[in-house]
Order: C-alpha cells, then sequence, then structure tokens
C-alpha cells in the first residue's frame, strides 16, 4: 500500500483544531499528524477545508439499514456495519437485547464467524449484551417477557461460548449480580449498570465491585425517590457523585432535551461521557413500523418524530439515530464545542472500552480510522484502516 496522507482540512487531534495540517498513513496506521509536508510520493486526499475527525465509536447500537444484529442471519453484521459507516461510524460494538436464551446464543454464534476488523464497514470488536438481567421497573422496551435476575448456569453457558463479549449491561442490585459481575471482570469483560433501579448506595457498592459505566444515563435509570418517607438518590444522581463513573448517553435530541444535555456536560468530564445511538433497525431506513430485537420473537415499534417507541407510546424503544445526528445534537443542543463533541464519540469511548491504545484519536500509531465532515455535520468521506470505505 503506498504512503497517503490526508491535506487542507481542519484536523481535530486530542488537544485542538489544525489548520494547514496533515494526517499521514501507511498500511493502515497513522505515522504522522502535524505541519504540512512536501506530497511528494503520498497519494493525496484533499479534505476541502472539512473537519478531519478520528472515527467515530458507538459503543452501543442494535442494528441499522433495516436489520437488527439479533436476526438470525450472519449477513446483518456486514450490513449494519456498512449503513453506519456511512453516517462516519469506524467501530461498532453490537449490541444484543434480552430475548429467549437460544435466540441470544445463535446470535452470538453468527457474531463468531465475522472478523474484528469488519467485512468493509465498521470494525466490530466486540459484543455488548444487554440484558437480561434487569429490574422489571426500569425495563423500558425490554421484553418482560425475558427480563430476569441472573442465573448463574445460564450465564456461564453464554460466557463459555464466546471470548467476544466485552460488556454486559445488568441491573447491580439484583440478586447474584455481584458474583456475576466478578465472573465478567476474571474474563476481561466491563460490567454496566443498565436498567436498574438502585439507590445511590447500591450504586457505590456496584461501582465498588467493577461496574463503571452507566448504560444510556436517565434511559433506566432510576432518580431520586421516597422510600418510607425518606428520600432516596438513585442511578442518575450517582453518575453525579461518583467522579470515576462514565457514564454514556443517547443524544439523539429526542432521548434527553437540551437542559439534561447541559446538565450532563457540566457535571461529568467530558471523558467520562460516550455519546451512543442505541439504534434499532431503522437506523438510516425509512421504515414506519419496526421491530425492536430479532424479527421473530422481539417487539414491534414505530417510528414517530424521529425516535423509536412503543406502540402506546410510553417509552421509547431505542433511537433511529446515526452518529453524525449525535455530534450536530451535542454543538446545536447542548452547545458543545465541535472538538469536544467529537471527543465524546471518539477518544472517551474508546477509553471506556479498552481500545484507546489503537483507535478514538488521530495520533501515531493508531488505525487510519477517520471521518471527514462538513460544518453541517454531513459525512463526506468514510476511511477505516487508511482505506475509503464511503464516500458521498
Amino acid at each position: 500500500m503506498s504512503k497517503s496522507k490526508v491535506v487542507n482540512g481542519r484536523i481535530i487531534t486530542p488537544y485542538r483544531i489544525l489548520e494547514n495540517a496533515e494526517v499521514v498513513f501507511e498500511n493502515g496506521i497513522i505515522s504522522g499528524v502535524g505541519e504540512r509536508t512536501d506530497d511528494s510520493g503520498y497519494e493525496i486526499l484533499d479534505a476541502g477545508g472539512n473537519y478531519v475527525a478520528p472515527g467515530f465509536i458507538d459503543i452501543h447500537s442494535h442494528g441499522g439499514g433495516g436489520v437488527d444484529f439479533m436476526d438470525n442471519d450472519p449477513n446483518v453484521f456486514d450490513k449494519i456495519s456498512k449503513t453506519h459507516a456511512r453516517y462516519g461510524t469506524t467501530m461498532i460494538f453490537p449490541t444484543l437485547t434480552s430475548s429467549k436464551f437460544d435466540v441470544l446464543k445463535t446470535a452470538i454464534k453468527n457474531f463468531e464467524s465475522i472478523p474484528a476488523g469488519g467485512t468493509g464497514g465498521a470494525r466490530m470488536p466486540g459484543l455488548h449484551l444487554e440484558g437480561p438481567y434487569f429490574a422489571m421497573e426500569q425495563r423500558g422496551a425490554q421484553d418482560p417477557r425475558y427480563v430476569r435476575p441472573p442465573v448463574r448456569e445460564e450465564y456461564l453457558e453464554i460466557l463459555q461460548m464466546t471470548d467476544r463479549i466485552v460488556r454486559w449491561s445488568l441491573a447491580p442490585e439484583l440478586p447474584g449480580a455481584y458474583e456475576f459481575a466478578a465472573e465478567l471482570k476474571a474474563r476481561g469483560i466491563l460490567p454496566a449498570i443498565g436498567h436498574s433501579n438502585a439507590t445511590y448506595e447500591q450504586v457505590l457498592e456496584a461501582y465498588e465491585n467493577g461496574f463503571e459505566l452507566i448504560t444510556h444515563l436517565y434511559s433506566g435509570c432510576s432518580i431520586m425517590r421516597r422510600i418510607n418517607a425518606y428520600r432516596v438518590a438513585g442511578v442518575v444522581e450517582s453518575a453525579f457523585l461518583i467522579d470515576g463513573m462514565n457514564v454514556e448517553i443517547i443524544a439523539d435530541g429526542h432521548h434527553l432535551p437540551a437542559s439534561l444535555l447541559k446538565l450532563i456536560c457540566q457535571n461529568k468530564s467530558i471523558s467520562r461521557i460516550a455519546l451512543v445511538t442505541d439504534s434499532v433497525r431503522a437506523a438510516g431506513d425509512p421504515s414506519i413500523e419496526t421491530i425492536v430485537g430479532d424479527r421473530e420473537t422481539g417487539i414491534k415499534a414505530i417510528v414517530e418524530d424521529g425516535v423509536a417507541k412503543l406502540p402506546d407510546r410510553s417509552a421509547f424503544a431505542g433511537s433511529v439515530a446515526t452518529a453524525d445526528r449525535l455530534i450536530k445534537t451535542m454543538v446545536g443542543m447542548a452547545g458543545v464545542p465541535v472538538e469536544r463533541a467529537v471527543e465524546m464519540l471518539t477518544a472517551s469511548p474508546a477509553r471506556i472500552m479498552n481500545v484507546y491504545d489503537r483507535a478514538g484519536s488521530l495520533s501515531t500509531g493508531k488505525y487510519a480510522d477517520m471521518v471527514i465532515f462538513d460544518d453541517n455535520f454531513n459525512i463526506s468521506i468514510t476511511i477505516v484502516g487508511g482505506r475509503k470505505i464511503f464516500e458521498a
């Protein structure tokens, strides 16, 4: 592969935005970032004055392009990764939701055939299991038929099937949760707090037992409530009280209003916030009716006002957002500078998921995963491993 460089762009590094600079890469790896040098001997990609950012990293996505990671078809992983690559995502962590045990096992088996480097779209380094060990009161759009406390024999069977699970979301207040979390930590898997009705004391204990991330803050999370006349803090307040706790937020412009987006950014370090799509199959697909989960046993949903909802409109059912929309929301609604919004979709999720040594910033020695976009956040080019995989 010839030496290549991206030039004539506003390059977003971990520290600043560089003008009149370049990103040099060879064999899929970045070999230099800095002031533009002689172009002789390089294949040149002109960014046209647009932003050049690290590729977006989505650590929570269920699907897109009309399909779901839980559909009984190995080809859906390829289709979803290519769909989201059109919107700047270069790394995606496929998320599997609460379902029949056999359906979950089939989805995991299908993922086993997919290389971590992807199949021509976004990279897929590992799985995120969202459920089924959740609090019924905070289930949201999780199918109540499958929500339950941890079952040791069950999760051990899953863990013995694959070594590609990298995160598992569960409610830490459930019986057996800490034993389960210890098993996850021993295998290098991140336990995350999700769909939980925990109090502050329970969240703090969970943090001490390795739960370092809260899944989609404010969604499926307890808030301050009364117990026997006394007010107690919930998962949301705990996120702000525990400095070291990471959070992910669905910045689609619907799950959280501008006021809460601003509150989060004012009270959590940007390095602790990961933007996620939580996208369902309707992302990048014009369908009005959709299904959350696999086609055969999943929950029906409708797409209305730019978001997925349960048919009775009692709760959101995931988003139909793509990564470009997350950046646009944070800049336009929350007033976050472009470079900080990019950080929440690149460096922050990379650190949380322990891939920052190879992704998440335009730095020498890391993957040449990049996205080029204009002032309106329209994606013009997506590059994975130095190879252009999408061009508008």
